[in-house]
C-alpha cells in the first residue's frame, strides 16, 4: 500500500557468515567484488574462488571464537528497530536491512521496498567514512539491483558519508567516557588508540578519500573528548601481500609497550557495530599481544550498536537527506 509521502530506510551494512558452513562461501562473495578485487571478468571468479577456499579454515577459527556466527545482522536489524521508533510520524518511513555479501542480499531487499511502493528511497550505508571498498560498493550494487527491478519515478537519495555529524561525534565521544568513568581510568593520562579498518593504499593513491575523512573524524573526536595529545590512530584487518594504510595497531601497541605504557584504551572507530573485527581481532587477537608487549591493563570501547545517540545520528542524518 502506498502511503502519503511514504519513505523507504535502506541500511547497508558488510554483512557475515551466519554459520560456520557459510564462511567459505561469505569470502567468495567479499573476494568477487569487483570494487575491491578489480575488473578482469576472466580471472574474478577463479581467484575468489581460490582465496576463499584457502582462507576459510583459518577464518572459521575466528567464528567458532566468537560463537560459531557473525552477530552483525542481528545487531543491524536492532538498530533498524530502534531508528524506525525514533523517527517523527514513523508511519511515514519503513526501515529495511540488507547486507552486501550476505543474506539478505540488497538485490533481495530492492525488491521489498519495490513491494513497499515508496515515493522516495533514502540509502545509507553503515560506514561513516566513505570508501570505494565499502560505500561505494554499496551504492553501485544498490544501483545495479534499482536498475534492473526499480522505478525511474520514485526519487532515490543517496548518503555518501557522515563521518563528521555532531550526532554521531557525540555518540563516539559517550561511549569513550562511559569506558572511563567504569575503570576509573584518567582520560588525560590514558593512551587511546583509535583503531580503523584499513584498506590497501593503492585504493588511497587512486583518490579514494577514506584515510583523510577517518583522520578528521579522529580529531574531531579527541579534540571533544580533550584528548589531543595522548590520542593515536592505527589501521587494522590487513590481508594478503598488499601494503596496507598504516599505521598498523599491532604495531602502536607494541610501540607502546615498548614505551612502558601500562594502560591502552582502544576505540573501533570505524565499526559502527559489533562483528569480527571488534569481537576477535580488538578483544582476543590484539588483547593477547597487547599483553606481551607488557600492556597490562588493556580496555576496548564498546561498539555503538543501537546506542541511543548513535540512533539520533541516523535520524538527523535521514531527516536532513
Amino acid at each position: 500500500m502506498n502511503h502519503p509521502a511514504s519513505i523507504a530506510i535502506l541500511l547497508i551494512n558488510l554483512g557475515g557468515p551466519d554459520s560456520l558452513e557459510s564462511v567459505e562461501p561469505f569470502l567468495f562473495n567479499l573476494f568477487s567484488d569487483p570494487d575491491i578485487m578489480g575488473y578482469n571478468r576472466i580471472l574474478l571468479k577463479p581467484l575468489a574462488k581460490f582465496i576463499s577456499r584457502r582462507r576459510s579454515p583459518l577464518v572459521r577459527g575466528y567464528y567458532n571464537s566468537i560463537g560459531g556466527k557473525s552477530p552483525i545482522l542481528e545487531l543491524t536489524r536492532q538498530q533498524a528497530e530502534a531508528l524506525q521508533k525514533a523517527l517523527p510520524d514513523s508511519d511515514r518511513f519503513k526501515v529495511f536491512v540488507a547486507m552486501r555479501y550476505w543474506h539478505p542480499f540488497i538485490e533481495d531487499v530492492v525488491k521489498d521496498i519495490i513491494d513497499f511502493q515508496p515515493q522516495k528511497i533514502i540509502v545509507l550505508p553503515l560506514y561513516p567514512h566513505y570508501s570505494i571498498t565499502t560505500t561505494g560498493s554499496s551504492i553501485n550494487e544498490f544501483n545495479r539491483a534499482w536498475s534492473h527491478h526499480g522505478d525511474t519515478h520514485v526519487e532515490v537519495k543517496i548518503v555518501r558519508e557522515w563521518y563528521d555529524n555532531p550526532f554521531y561525534i557525540n555518540a563516539l565521544c559517550e561511549t569513550v567516557l562511559k569506558t572511563f568513568e567504569y575503570n576509573r581510568l584518567d582520560l588525560k593520562t590514558t593512551h587511546i588508540v583509535f583503531s580503523a579498518h584499513g584498506i590497501p593504499l593503492r585504493f588511497i593513491k587512486d583518490g579514494d578519500p577514506y584515510s583523510e575523512q577517518i583522520e578528521k573524524c579522529v580529531e574531531l573526536t579527541a579534540r571533544q573528548l580533550g584528548v589531543i595529545k595522548n590520542c593515536h590512530l592505527s589501521y587494522q584487518s590487513r590481508v594478503g601481500p598488499l601494503k596496507w594504510l598504516g599505521p598498523y595497531t599491532e604495531d602502536v601497541l607494541k610501540e607502546l609497550g615498548d614505551r612502558k605504557v601500562s594502560s591502552v584504551v582502544l576505540v573501533p572507530i570505524s565499526f559502527v557495530s559489533d562483528h569480527m573485527e571488534t569481537l576477535y581481532e580488538i578483544d582476543i587477537l590484539y588483547r593477547k599481544r597487547a599483553k606481551g608487549y607488557g600492556i597490562s591493563n588493556y580496555y576496548r570501547v564498546p561498539a555503538l550498536n543501537d546506542s541511543p545517540l548513535f540512533i539520533e545520528s541516523l535520524k538527523d542524518i535521514v531527516l536532513q537527506v
